[in-house]
């Protein structure tokens, strides 16, 4: 982890200005190397590259695209526990939940959209005796992808498999907080004689390359996941410029426990859903509503779960709660948590930097598991994104109020809901404004469902078929009936 350098038409290259960002272990603080600042010099690199590329990938045809992901996910599955180790490293998360969850999903994210560039999209109407129409699916181009740093290789594959399943090119930018996994992506697709430019990664922040890719004039769809503040800007920029837009943003998401649930069950996946990746995952459940009823039981089930997760080494197997991504973002969480005690929220648990840590660790960006309680849902704390480990317990009387604190944020991506009554339950889900609504359970994902949120969650959906029709343009052609021979 020294150099890590950008990736155009398949080969490994420095950043044309020779600038240099510190690249930082969050557990330690300490520096791994460095990352390529690079900036609209490199992104027109790669767009040449990607653009001289395009015809040929597009041409060779789906079977082939396939056969070339299906092969970059056998290098990545053969890295596995490398990968899952400078996950580890690189973002601060436990080594155990980049084993079992991040890099098996960057691997079916690759071979899922393998089996789906085959797949014939075109469709055949015919408009009485008078004519035929086909429509089909062409690529959009060279495609812009800017994925986060929660999830770096696990996203970064999301979004570039499809895009290359359906005939693009790529220019993707990884988050320069989190570059290794998508660097080593990189390698292993020069590695197994991947096609030059048609994968091309540039590193650097996003204010330099981010905004390049979105300007640039060569590039007719970005795809971006990340912050809401940050998508509102790109979609200031790009939707001059009539560019196609996905962005998959934040989340304020409610997890709602009624008192017919089967609370034992609800509360062992609720303080996954509460603190897994330290919070920092977008789906994570961050305002829990309970019904008054059993909202005591529930907190104090939830304060004793979260004092249990093991602090500590993101390498070691047994830590459960590793360091959040970076110092900035840490300070970030401890201001929201005083802003939340001054909103006269009382923290039951967690609210502070951890006082023990192994001895390698103490120079990291650590923060407590944290549930407050007796914040009111119009302030601040209820109606931001926090993106750490912290929740807050809000309680209800009814299923109306449930609903109604349930959509009182700007946001909509996702909710989990708790009850026995399958009634209820579907009213609830009809009821939320979210892209998805979880009956019972948590982050149980279908690869061919829509992904993304409604309000400021984003606009767009991500997977399946939604992603494909995202990387492709409709083509409609009307032949006249009898005409043609």
């Amino acid at each position: 982890m020294n150099d890590l350098r950008n990736m155009i038409n398949g080969e490994s290259v420095d950043p044309v200005n020779g600038r240099w960002l510190d690249n930082l272990e969050p557990a330690t603080g300490a520096s791994l190397g460095r990352v390529a600042a690079s900036d609209a010099d490199d992104v027109e690199l790669a767009w040449r590259a990607a653009e001289n590329a395009r015809a040929d990938w597009d041409a060779c045809g789906g079977t082939q695209r396939g056969r070339w992901l299906h092969r970059l996910a056998d290098a990545v599955e053969a890295d596995l526990e490398e990968l899952a180790r400078l996950e580890s490293i690189d973002n601060g998360k436990p080594v155990s939940l980049s084993r079992t969850v991040d890099i098996p999903r960057a691997v079916a994210n690759l071979r899922f959209f393998a089996d789906a560039a085959d797949e014939d999209r075109s469709r055949r109407y015919r408009t009485g005796s008078e004519a035929t129409n086909v429509v089909h699916r062409d690529p959009v181009g060279v495609v812009g992808l800017i994925s986060p740093w929660n999830l770096p290789l696990y996203l970064f594959t999301w979004k570039i498999a499809p895009a290359l399943a359906a005939g693009n090119t790529v220019v993707a930018k990884p988050s320069e907080l989190t570059p290794v996994t998508a660097t080593r992506l990189g390698e292993l697709a020069s590695e197994i004689g991947f096609p030059p430019g048609v994968l091309n990664i540039v590193h650097g922040l996003g204010s330099e390359v981010g905004e390049a890719i979105v300007d640039h004039p060569g590039i007719p769809a970005i795809s971006f996941t990340g912050g809401t503040a940050t998508g509102a800007r790109i979609a200031s920029r790009a939707a001059p410029r009539f560019k196609k837009l996905s962005l998959e943003l934040g989340g304020k998401n409610p997890n709602i426990i009624f008192e017919d649930a089967d609370l034992d069950r609800a509360m062992a996946t609720s303080l996954r859903s509460s603190f897994a990746n330290q919070g920092q995952i977008c789906l994570c459940g961050s305002r829990i509503l309970v019904q008054r009823s059993v909202h005591d039981r529930v907190v104090d089930a939830l304060v004793e779960g979260a004092g249990r997760l093991r602090i500590g080494d993101p390498l070691d197997d047994e830590t459960q709660q590793g360091a959040l991504v970076s110092a900035d973002h840490r300070d970030k969480i401890a201001s929201c948590v005083d802003r939340a005690r001054e909103e006269g929220g009382e923290v039951l648990c967690g609210g502070r930097i951890p006082s023990s840590l192994p001895d390698r660790c103490r120079g990291g960006y650590f923060y407590e598991p944290t549930v407050i309680t007796g914040v009111p849902m119009d302030g601040a704390t209820n109606q931001e994104e926090i993106f750490g480990p912290v929740v807050t317990v809000t309680p209800f009387d009814d299923e109306e109020e449930a609903i109604r604190l349930a959509n009182a944020t700007d946001y909509g991506l996702s909710a989990s809901v708790w009850t026995a009554s399958e009634e209820r339950a579907s009213r609830i889900a009809d009821a939320i404004d979210a892209g998805t609504v979880w009956i019972n359970c948590w982050l149980l994902r279908d690869l061919r469902v829509p992904f993304g949120g409604v309000k400021h969650s984003g606009v767009g959906r991500e997977g399946g078929e939604e992603a494909m029709h995202f990387f492709t343009e409709a083509k409609t052609v009307c032949t006249a009936e009898g005409t043609t021979s």
